[in-house]
């Protein structure tokens, strides 16, 4: 069914913009949110070739898988830490400013860096500064620009517009890895040299989003520590939100990309499979993600969103089930990979009830606090696989990813989450 309505964020005078079945076609042709989009994933791709280039850096200079690997955690806390603040700005002054502030500062510093790096002064503390400084302008960029999607498209096409923003989180976390190792072959100065200047592209993206990327401020409340902690609040209290929130938090802990890698990684060799087959296995488990996001577009707009959540929530269980009785390494990959298929279909049904029930003097905070919950939880689960695995082995791992996640997977099964609206017909908070 088709159905009219006027951008509200559009310039006086637009003709009606046709939503539903043709609503993914007038987002393709919204300029402004496809700019947006454009510089997010040309930024993310940076940021992605980065956080391979850097242990890559660090292995090739101390050989030290524990330095590497400790920058890592650093950075990962930097950006769960930051997008806290992230969302806080962006409820508070100008989202285009800050975007291209976190651009331009990423562009500086990795212009520095390439040109210390080519000077031979290289070192694991200044490697260290540098992947923290820029996770932090990740962090703080990410609910910015999320935020503003809300006043680019109109309500009826935010769950598309979450949908395409899938496409570029997992498009550039397939890319990013091959795009920095191949560059790193030829120079390890190199990928931090392209790194930078697709953070000036971004930038020059950015200015050309015509339209206001936040309403009015002329009511903005103070900075108070009360008001940075009210989008944990909202999300506490939203009766949509808040099972939604609890299910992906559950989620987390045990089918996080990372923390799923490493447990088919580890049994796959114990099973003495080798190189080869370990990382096409790794890769079958990578493509799920990457398919879900292509065709999650089409998820959002025909099927029904409890019954998206209720799939994505107990395929989860059901996979680790399957993962316990695997015959071969090569299965591994196309379970963990099933599982991966629906989570962005999920993910863009949950942003697109964040921007629809949340006013936009909220948006970034409550963006920032689900960053914060979404990336709190992988850390524990990533070392709960290796702990589990090493005293336990592979069966324990598998059995504990099923019962975390079916736990979470009751959260779907509320009465709330079992008759969902279309985001488009919340009711903002």
């Amino acid at each position: 069914m088709t159905t009219e309505r006027r951008d509200p964020s559009g310039p006086p005078g637009r003709a009606p913009c046709r939503v539903g079945a043709n609503g993914s076609r007038a987002l393709l042709r919204n300029r402004d949110f496809q700019a947006l989009w454009t510089s997010r994933f040309l930024a993310g791709l940076g940021k992605e070739s980065g956080e391979v280039a850097y242990p890559l850096l660090v292995l090739a200079l101390v050989g030290s898988a524990a330095q590497a690997g400790a920058i890592g955690a650093a950075q990962v806390t930097a950006a769960m830490v930051s997008a806290v603040l992230g969302g806080a700005l962006a409820d508070r002054i100008n989202r285009r400013a800050v975007l291209l502030v976190c651009d331009l500062g990423r562009l500086a510093l990795l212009v520095l860096f390439t040109g210390l790096l080519l000077a031979g002064h290289a070192s694991i503390p200044l490697i260290a500064c540098v992947a923290v400084a820029s996770a932090t302008m990740t962090g703080i960029a990410n609910p910015v620009a999320t935020a503003a999607t809300k006043q680019l498209v109109p309500a009826a096409q935010l769950a598309d517009a979450a949908a395409q923003n899938q496409i570029r989180l997992f498009g550039t976390t397939a890319l990013g890895a091959p795009v920095a190792g191949s560059l790193f072959n030829l120079a390890r100065a190199l990928p931090f040299a392209v790194e930078a200047v697709t953070y000036l592209a971004s930038a020059v993206l950015l200015l050309a989003v015509r339209r206001p990327m936040q309403a009015d401020r002329s009511e903005a409340e103070g900075w108070t520590l009360r008001g940075v902690a009210d989008g944990f609040v909202l999300l506490v209290r939203h009766p949509v939100l808040r099972p939604m929130i609890a299910w992906i938090l559950g989620f987390n802990l045990v089918f996080t990309v990372t923390g799923s890698f490493l447990a088919i990684i580890a049994t796959a060799e114990g099973q003495g499979a080798s190189h080869l087959q370990i990382g096409m296995t790794v890769s079958l488990a990578g493509t799920g993600g990457l398919v879900g996001s292509l065709v999650a577009g089409l998820v959002v707009r025909w099927a029904r969103p409890s019954a998206t959540f209720l799939v994505a929530a107990w395929s989860a269980p059901l996979g680790a089930l399957v993962l316990l009785a695997a015959p071969n390494v090569l299965l591994l990959g196309v379970v963990v990979g099933c599982v991966f298929a629906i989570v962005p279909s999920a993910n863009a049904l949950f942003h697109g009830y964040v921007a629809a029930s949340v006013g936009d003097a909220r948006q970034g905070r409550v963006l920032g606090a689900v960053v914060f919950l979404a990336m709190l939880s992988q850390p524990v689960g990533i070392l709960g696989v290796g702990l589990v695995y090493d005293h336990a082995g592979p069966e324990w791992v598998f059995l504990t990813m099923a019962l975390v996640s079916g736990a979470a997977a009751l959260c779907t099964l509320t009465p709330v989450m079992r008759s969902l609206p279309r985001p488009e017909e919340v009711s903002v908070a």
